[in-house]
Protein backbone atom coordinates (compact mmCIF):
# COMPACT_ATOMS: atom_id res chain seq x y z
CA UNK A 1 0.00 0.00 0.00
CA UNK A 2 1.67 3.23 -1.12
CA UNK A 3 -0.75 5.64 0.55
CA UNK A 4 -1.05 5.04 4.32
CA UNK A 5 -4.60 5.31 5.54
CA UNK A 6 -5.66 6.94 8.75
CA UNK A 7 -6.11 4.54 11.64
CA UNK A 8 -9.58 3.59 12.74
CA UNK A 9 -11.05 1.12 15.19
CA UNK A 10 -14.08 -1.12 15.24
CA UNK A 11 -15.52 -2.78 18.33
CA UNK A 12 -17.44 -6.05 18.16
CA UNK A 13 -20.42 -5.72 20.49
CA UNK A 14 -22.54 -8.77 21.26
CA UNK A 15 -24.66 -7.19 24.00
CA UNK A 16 -25.03 -3.79 25.69
CA UNK A 17 -22.35 -2.72 28.12
CA UNK A 18 -23.16 -3.58 31.73
CA UNK A 19 -25.84 -1.31 33.13
CA UNK A 20 -26.45 0.29 29.74
CA UNK A 21 -28.98 0.00 26.92
CA UNK A 22 -28.06 -0.89 23.35
CA UNK A 23 -28.69 2.70 22.27
CA UNK A 24 -26.52 4.12 25.03
CA UNK A 25 -23.78 1.59 24.23
CA UNK A 26 -23.72 2.73 20.61
CA UNK A 27 -23.53 6.37 21.68
CA UNK A 28 -20.65 5.52 24.02
CA UNK A 29 -18.66 4.02 21.15
CA UNK A 30 -19.30 7.13 19.09
CA UNK A 31 -18.24 9.43 21.91
CA UNK A 32 -14.96 7.53 22.33
CA UNK A 33 -14.03 7.93 18.68
CA UNK A 34 -14.72 4.34 17.61
CA UNK A 35 -15.36 4.23 13.88
CA UNK A 36 -17.55 1.14 13.65
CA UNK A 37 -19.86 -0.96 15.79
CA UNK A 38 -19.55 -4.54 14.56
CA UNK A 39 -22.22 -7.14 15.29
CA UNK A 40 -21.77 -10.92 14.93
CA UNK A 41 -24.05 -13.25 13.00
CA UNK A 42 -24.29 -16.40 15.10
CA UNK A 43 -27.53 -17.84 16.44
CA UNK A 44 -26.14 -17.95 19.97
CA UNK A 45 -24.64 -14.45 20.10
CA UNK A 46 -26.26 -11.07 20.48
CA UNK A 47 -29.25 -9.47 18.82
CA UNK A 48 -30.36 -10.11 15.28
CA UNK A 49 -27.79 -8.17 13.24
CA UNK A 50 -30.22 -6.25 11.01
CA UNK A 51 -32.22 -4.83 13.93
CA UNK A 52 -29.08 -4.20 16.00
CA UNK A 53 -27.39 -2.24 13.21
CA UNK A 54 -30.49 -0.23 12.37
CA UNK A 55 -31.04 0.75 16.00
CA UNK A 56 -27.40 1.74 16.57
CA UNK A 57 -27.39 3.84 13.42
CA UNK A 58 -30.65 5.55 14.38
CA UNK A 59 -29.31 6.85 17.72
CA UNK A 60 -25.91 8.06 16.46
CA UNK A 61 -24.71 10.52 13.84
CA UNK A 62 -21.16 9.49 12.89
CA UNK A 63 -20.81 5.86 14.03
CA UNK A 64 -20.63 3.28 11.27
CA UNK A 65 -22.38 -0.06 11.71
CA UNK A 66 -21.41 -3.38 10.17
CA UNK A 67 -21.92 -7.12 10.50
CA UNK A 68 -18.78 -9.14 11.06
CA UNK A 69 -19.85 -11.10 9.16
CA UNK A 70 -23.23 -12.12 7.74
CA UNK A 71 -23.24 -15.80 6.80
CA UNK A 72 -24.32 -16.06 3.18
CA UNK A 73 -26.18 -19.30 3.90
CA UNK A 74 -28.62 -17.67 6.33
CA UNK A 75 -30.35 -15.15 4.01
CA UNK A 76 -31.21 -14.87 0.34
CA UNK A 77 -29.26 -11.99 -1.24
CA UNK A 78 -32.37 -10.44 -2.82
CA UNK A 79 -33.94 -10.08 0.62
CA UNK A 80 -30.71 -8.99 2.27
CA UNK A 81 -29.90 -6.39 -0.39
CA UNK A 82 -33.15 -4.56 0.36
CA UNK A 83 -32.66 -4.60 4.15
CA UNK A 84 -29.07 -3.42 3.95
CA UNK A 85 -29.81 -0.71 1.39
CA UNK A 86 -32.53 0.58 3.70
CA UNK A 87 -30.07 0.86 6.60
CA UNK A 88 -27.58 2.64 4.34
CA UNK A 89 -30.22 5.15 3.21
CA UNK A 90 -31.60 5.78 6.69
CA UNK A 91 -28.10 6.20 8.19
CA UNK A 92 -27.00 8.42 5.30
CA UNK A 93 -24.18 6.14 4.26
CA UNK A 94 -22.88 4.75 7.56
CA UNK A 95 -23.18 1.06 6.73
CA UNK A 96 -20.36 -1.35 5.92
CA UNK A 97 -21.28 -4.89 4.89
CA UNK A 98 -19.30 -7.97 5.87
CA UNK A 99 -20.32 -11.22 4.21
CA UNK A 100 -18.74 -14.62 4.84
CA UNK A 101 -19.18 -18.25 3.88
CA UNK A 102 -20.26 -19.46 7.34
CA UNK A 103 -17.91 -21.56 9.42
CA UNK A 104 -19.39 -22.44 12.81
CA UNK A 105 -20.83 -25.98 12.81
CA UNK A 106 -23.14 -25.14 15.74
CA UNK A 107 -24.95 -22.51 13.67
CA UNK A 108 -25.81 -25.18 11.14
CA UNK A 109 -26.52 -28.14 13.41
CA UNK A 110 -28.75 -26.20 15.79
CA UNK A 111 -30.71 -24.38 13.07
CA UNK A 112 -31.08 -27.34 10.73
CA UNK A 113 -29.45 -25.43 7.88
CA UNK A 114 -27.29 -27.78 5.84
CA UNK A 115 -23.56 -27.14 6.11
CA UNK A 116 -22.11 -27.84 2.71
CA UNK A 117 -18.39 -28.47 2.11
CA UNK A 118 -16.14 -25.39 2.24
CA UNK A 119 -15.81 -25.05 -1.52
CA UNK A 120 -19.59 -24.98 -1.99
CA UNK A 121 -20.05 -22.43 0.78
CA UNK A 122 -17.37 -20.18 -0.70
CA UNK A 123 -18.95 -20.52 -4.17
CA UNK A 124 -22.27 -19.45 -2.67
CA UNK A 125 -20.70 -16.52 -0.81
CA UNK A 126 -19.09 -15.26 -4.02
CA UNK A 127 -22.43 -15.39 -5.86
CA UNK A 128 -24.14 -13.80 -2.86
CA UNK A 129 -21.85 -10.77 -2.85
CA UNK A 130 -22.14 -10.36 -6.60
CA UNK A 131 -25.93 -10.36 -6.40
CA UNK A 132 -25.88 -7.78 -3.60
CA UNK A 133 -23.67 -5.46 -5.64
CA UNK A 134 -25.79 -5.90 -8.77
CA UNK A 135 -28.99 -5.04 -6.90
CA UNK A 136 -27.35 -1.97 -5.35
CA UNK A 137 -26.15 -0.66 -8.70
CA UNK A 138 -28.18 1.98 -10.47
CA UNK A 139 -28.40 0.03 -13.71
CA UNK A 140 -32.00 -1.13 -13.87
CA UNK A 141 -33.56 -4.57 -13.33
CA UNK A 142 -31.16 -7.42 -12.61
CA UNK A 143 -31.15 -10.90 -14.11
CA UNK A 144 -28.67 -13.35 -12.66
CA UNK A 145 -28.22 -17.05 -13.44
CA UNK A 146 -25.79 -18.70 -11.07
CA UNK A 147 -25.31 -22.11 -9.55
CA UNK A 148 -26.91 -21.08 -6.26
CA UNK A 149 -29.07 -18.02 -7.02
CA UNK A 150 -31.35 -17.12 -9.91
CA UNK A 151 -32.93 -13.69 -10.20
CA UNK A 152 -35.12 -12.44 -13.04
CA UNK A 153 -35.73 -8.78 -13.85
CA UNK A 154 -35.52 -7.63 -10.24
CA UNK A 155 -34.79 -3.97 -9.62
CA UNK A 156 -33.13 -3.49 -6.25
CA UNK A 157 -35.00 -0.98 -4.12
CA UNK A 158 -34.29 1.24 -2.38
CA UNK A 159 -30.96 2.20 -3.87
CA UNK A 160 -28.28 2.71 -1.20
CA UNK A 161 -27.24 6.15 -0.05
CA UNK A 162 -23.77 5.63 -1.51
CA UNK A 163 -23.65 5.16 -5.27
CA UNK A 164 -22.91 1.51 -5.97
CA UNK A 165 -23.70 0.48 -2.44
CA UNK A 166 -21.98 0.38 0.96
CA UNK A 167 -18.38 -0.83 1.26
CA UNK A 168 -18.13 -4.60 1.25
CA UNK A 169 -15.92 -6.38 3.77
CA UNK A 170 -14.64 -9.82 2.83
CA UNK A 171 -12.34 -11.65 5.22
CA UNK A 172 -10.52 -14.94 5.27
CA UNK A 173 -7.23 -16.72 5.58
CA UNK A 174 -7.24 -18.91 2.49
CA UNK A 175 -5.89 -18.03 -0.94
CA UNK A 176 -9.21 -18.26 -2.78
CA UNK A 177 -11.19 -15.98 -0.47
CA UNK A 178 -8.38 -13.45 -0.26
CA UNK A 179 -8.02 -13.35 -4.03
CA UNK A 180 -11.77 -12.82 -4.43
CA UNK A 181 -11.76 -10.15 -1.72
CA UNK A 182 -8.87 -8.33 -3.38
CA UNK A 183 -10.68 -8.29 -6.71
CA UNK A 184 -14.18 -7.35 -5.54
CA UNK A 185 -14.35 -6.13 -1.92
CA UNK A 186 -13.56 -2.69 -0.52
CA UNK A 187 -12.25 -3.75 2.89
CA UNK A 188 -10.22 -6.95 3.21
CA UNK A 189 -9.77 -8.84 6.45
CA UNK A 190 -6.55 -10.80 6.20
CA UNK A 191 -7.02 -13.37 8.95
CA UNK A 192 -6.01 -16.86 9.96
CA UNK A 193 -7.47 -19.77 8.09
CA UNK A 194 -10.30 -21.73 9.70
CA UNK A 195 -9.14 -24.95 8.05
CA UNK A 196 -7.79 -27.79 10.24
CA UNK A 197 -4.04 -27.62 10.70
CA UNK A 198 -3.87 -23.84 10.36
CA UNK A 199 -2.20 -23.25 13.75
CA UNK A 200 0.50 -20.63 13.37
CA UNK A 201 -1.25 -19.19 10.36
CA UNK A 202 -1.08 -15.70 11.89
CA UNK A 203 2.72 -15.57 12.04
CA UNK A 204 4.27 -12.60 10.26
CA UNK A 205 5.77 -14.73 7.48
CA UNK A 206 2.36 -16.32 6.85
CA UNK A 207 0.76 -12.87 6.68
CA UNK A 208 3.43 -11.90 4.13
CA UNK A 209 2.25 -14.77 1.93
CA UNK A 210 -1.41 -13.83 2.30
CA UNK A 211 -0.72 -10.21 1.40
CA UNK A 212 1.20 -11.36 -1.66
CA UNK A 213 -1.81 -13.37 -2.85
CA UNK A 214 -4.06 -10.41 -2.21
CA UNK A 215 -1.89 -7.83 -3.97
CA UNK A 216 -1.39 -10.06 -7.01
CA UNK A 217 -5.16 -10.48 -7.35
CA UNK A 218 -5.93 -6.80 -6.69
CA UNK A 219 -3.79 -5.44 -9.50
CA UNK A 220 -4.40 -1.74 -10.14
CA UNK A 221 -7.01 -1.47 -7.37
CA UNK A 222 -4.61 -2.44 -4.56
CA UNK A 223 -4.25 1.13 -3.26
CA UNK A 224 -8.03 1.47 -2.92
CA UNK A 225 -8.27 -1.45 -0.49
CA UNK A 226 -8.51 -0.96 3.25
CA UNK A 227 -7.04 -3.76 5.40
CA UNK A 228 -8.77 -4.87 8.58
CA UNK A 229 -7.26 -6.93 11.40
CA UNK A 230 -9.63 -8.82 13.71
CA UNK A 231 -7.50 -8.74 16.86
CA UNK A 232 -7.88 -12.02 18.71
CA UNK A 233 -5.79 -11.08 21.77
CA UNK A 234 -5.51 -7.48 22.98
CA UNK A 235 -4.31 -6.03 26.28
CA UNK A 236 -2.65 -2.92 27.65
CA UNK A 237 0.17 -4.31 29.77
CA UNK A 238 3.75 -3.68 30.84
CA UNK A 239 4.45 -7.42 30.51
CA UNK A 240 3.93 -8.01 26.80
CA UNK A 241 6.55 -10.76 26.59
CA UNK A 242 4.88 -12.69 29.40
CA UNK A 243 1.46 -12.41 27.76
CA UNK A 244 2.91 -13.56 24.44
CA UNK A 245 4.63 -16.51 26.10
CA UNK A 246 1.32 -17.70 27.56
CA UNK A 247 -0.36 -17.90 24.17
CA UNK A 248 2.40 -19.25 21.94
CA UNK A 249 0.85 -22.71 22.23
CA UNK A 250 -2.53 -21.41 21.12
CA UNK A 251 -1.39 -19.18 18.27
CA UNK A 252 1.79 -20.97 17.24
CA UNK A 253 5.17 -19.37 16.72
CA UNK A 254 7.77 -17.82 18.98
CA UNK A 255 7.18 -15.08 21.53
CA UNK A 256 8.45 -12.50 19.05
CA UNK A 257 6.24 -13.85 16.27
CA UNK A 258 3.20 -13.60 18.54
CA UNK A 259 4.12 -10.02 19.44
CA UNK A 260 4.57 -9.11 15.78
CA UNK A 261 1.42 -10.82 14.50
CA UNK A 262 -1.19 -8.33 13.25
CA UNK A 263 -3.84 -10.46 14.97
CA UNK A 264 -2.57 -9.62 18.46
CA UNK A 265 -2.13 -6.20 20.03
CA UNK A 266 -0.64 -5.84 23.47
CA UNK A 267 1.98 -3.86 25.33
CA UNK A 268 2.19 -0.42 26.84
CA UNK A 269 0.25 2.35 25.06
CA UNK A 270 3.50 3.46 23.40
CA UNK A 271 4.33 -0.09 22.29
CA UNK A 272 0.84 -0.59 20.91
CA UNK A 273 1.06 2.64 18.93
CA UNK A 274 4.44 1.59 17.56
CA UNK A 275 3.12 -1.83 16.57
CA UNK A 276 0.17 -0.31 14.76
CA UNK A 277 2.48 1.92 12.76
CA UNK A 278 4.78 -1.01 11.98
CA UNK A 279 1.84 -3.08 10.74
CA UNK A 280 0.56 -0.29 8.56
CA UNK A 281 4.05 0.26 7.12
CA UNK A 282 4.75 -3.45 6.52
CA UNK A 283 1.36 -4.74 5.44
CA UNK A 284 -1.09 -1.87 5.11
CA UNK A 285 -3.29 -2.65 8.14
CA UNK A 286 -5.04 0.51 9.32
CA UNK A 287 -8.42 -0.78 10.59
CA UNK A 288 -8.32 -2.74 13.87
CA UNK A 289 -11.27 -4.62 15.38
CA UNK A 290 -11.30 -5.10 19.15
CA UNK A 291 -13.62 -6.98 21.46
CA UNK A 292 -15.94 -4.94 23.68
CA UNK A 293 -14.31 -6.07 26.93
CA UNK A 294 -11.12 -4.23 25.88
CA UNK A 295 -12.75 -0.87 25.24
CA UNK A 296 -11.99 0.79 28.59
CA UNK A 297 -8.27 0.09 28.51
CA UNK A 298 -7.96 0.95 24.82
CA UNK A 299 -10.07 4.14 24.94
CA UNK A 300 -7.06 6.46 25.49
CA UNK A 301 -5.17 4.70 22.68
CA UNK A 302 -8.13 5.05 20.33
CA UNK A 303 -8.27 8.75 21.14
CA UNK A 304 -4.56 9.30 20.57
CA UNK A 305 -4.43 7.28 17.35
CA UNK A 306 -7.53 8.83 15.80
CA UNK A 307 -7.20 12.39 17.05
CA UNK A 308 -10.44 12.33 19.05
Amino acid sequence: MTHPRRFRFGVELQRPFDGSSWADSARRLEDLGVSTLFVPDHFHQGFGPIAAMATAAAVTTTLHVAPLVLAADFRHPAVLARELASIDVLSEGRLEVGVGAGYNPLDYSRSGIRMDPPRVRVDRMIEHIRVLKMLWADSGPVTFEGQHYRISELDGTPKPHRPGGPPVIAAGGGRRILQFAAAEADIVGVNVSTEPGSKGDGRPDSIDDKLRWMRDAAGDRVDSLELNAWVSVAAVTDSADEVAARITGRLGGTVQEVLDSPLTLFGSPQQIAERMHQRRDRWGYSYFTLQADRLDEFAPIIASMTGT
